[in-house]
């Protein structure tokens, strides 16, 4: 099937969307994406809503303005024959309250006229499991694709997102099911406690090309004192909430510009360093997707700190900015056919999870 996939992340930058011509398993190929970006004041309606739950002060208007968002973004690809929808993330406390991922999917069904997938979360979490990442198996399957290609030899590989959090996928593309491939898990801030210094200090959305890092050195108490957090010691799979790291950011409020950059920058690569021991194997390379990948400064910093080969998604083929948004369009499929979408290996669900809602176009 030709499905579209829809991504609209935690930096609350904007939607994105991408083809991916797939059966669910294998990738058949990929078709052009797309990116919405939200306005100062839609951004604003979001950042509001924020750890909010359904019918909470703020959650209304942010869905309204997500599924309106997806539904003028969604009409420049008339020729998906289903939509996978995302949607807003707000708030995430899989021990607790849920998750909630603002956006009705039946809404946009109806605007887009055609099926939509959505609320891939709730059912992985029900059952016990973190609802989150829910990439890790379309990372197998690209992969997979990759090897096909001979764009890669067939040895483990890391795929890290960097988005507002950060989630790494270590899979072996030598093995055929995801659920037998893959261990997954956030590991830590990201892009989000940058975004949200930058914000509030300049009023930009971001760092960019991590130039004021750049100008700046690390705080090595903040960062130790960051590492010693419980989290780490977490055994995977374990998944954040954005905001979970709020404090990250007061850490840093005593620090000029530039060396609070590069603190919050270090941070996230000394995050992913130290997830590095939970792999199963060492990977062959880190495959970075996400807008951190645009970062030199974070990319360095990931480099010194792990060790390892990391490369963008680009050096085999691949498109990072929309490869969340194909893996949302990948998902839908293998629910329309009620394949797992998480396994104990990736959400530490008690067993494989086929997550995710169907609605009809009327």
């Amino acid at each position: 099937m030709l499905a579209l996939g829809m991504m609209s992340g935690t930096s609350l930058d904007g939607v994105d969307a991408a083809l991916v011509d797939t059966d669910g398993e294998t990738i058949a190929g990929f078709g052009p994406g797309g990116y919405r970006p939200y306005s100062g004041n839609e951004s604003g309606v979001l950042h509001a809503a924020l750890g909010g739950w359904p019918d909470e002060p703020g959650v209304e208007a942010a869905a309204d303005l997500t599924v309106a968002a997806h539904a003028a973004l969604a009409a420049s690809f008339p020729q998906a024959q289903v939509i996978g929808f995302h949607g807003q993330t707000l708030a995430h406390d899989p021990g607790g309250r849920g998750t909630h991922q603002a956006g009705a999917g039946w809404r946009l069904a109806r605007r887009t006229g055609r099926r939509v997938v959505w609320d891939f979360r709730t059912e992985d979490v029900r059952r016990g499991g973190q609802g989150a990442p829910l990439a890790p198996f379309f990372h197998h399957a690209l992969a997979r694709w990759a090897v096909a290609q001979g764009r890669m030899d067939a040895a483990p590989v890391a795929f890290l997102n960097l988005g507002g959090v950060g989630n790494l996928t270590w899979t072996d593309p030598r093995i055929e099911l995801p659920q037998d491939a893959c261990l997954a898990f956030d590991t830590g801030p990201a892009n989000a406690p940058l975004n949200d210094l930058m914000r509030a200090r300049s009023g930009a959305a971001r760092d960019e090309d991590g130039a004021l890092a750049a100008r700046g050195q690390p705080d090595r108490a903040v960062l130790e004192r960051f590492l010693r957090a419980d989290f780490f010691d977490r055994r995977p799979p374990k998944s954040l909430d954005r905001d979970g790291w709020a404090g990250l950011v007061a850490d840093v409020a005593g620090l000029a510009d530039a060396d609070a950059a590069a603190t919050l920058t270090h941070a996230a690569a000394a995050a992913v360093a130290d997830g590095l021991r939970w792999l199963p194997a060492r990977p062959a390379v880190l495959l970075v997707c996400g807008g951190g990948r645009h970062n030199p400064t974070m990319m360095a910093a990931l480099a010194a700190r792990t060790g390892l080969p990391v490369r963008p998604v680009e050096a085999v083929g691949l498109d990072g900015d929309l490869l969340e948004a194909q893996a949302f369009g990948w998902l839908a499929v293998r629910v329309l056919r009620g394949l797992p979408t998480s396994a104990p290996g990736t959400t530490g669900a008690p067993a494989p999870v086929c997550g995710g809602r169907i609605s009809p176009p009327r």
